[in-house]
């Protein structure tokens, strides 16, 4: 089943809302009649990235006072 563009809308700011103690972000659904659906699927990938090589460096950061 494909997600329609306010779904996808939601997704991304869920995404972008995992994390406690910041300003909410909450996108204006006017962006819809501009964005199509695939730049929107191509946000969440890049959200989802960054996410990841966040959470890799933050190990990393991590295991180095396993060391000491």
């Amino acid at each position: 089943m494909e997600s329609t563009k306010e779904q996808l809308i939601t997704d991304i700011e869920n995404l972008l809302n995992r994390y406690e103690g910041l300003k909410p972000t909450h996108i204006d659904p006017a962006l819809l009649q501009f964005l199509d659906r695939q730049t929107l699927l191509s946000i969440i990938d890049s959200i989802l990235r960054q996410q990841e090589k966040t959470n890799e460096s933050n190990i990393e950061w991590l295991e180095q006072f396993k060391k000491l």
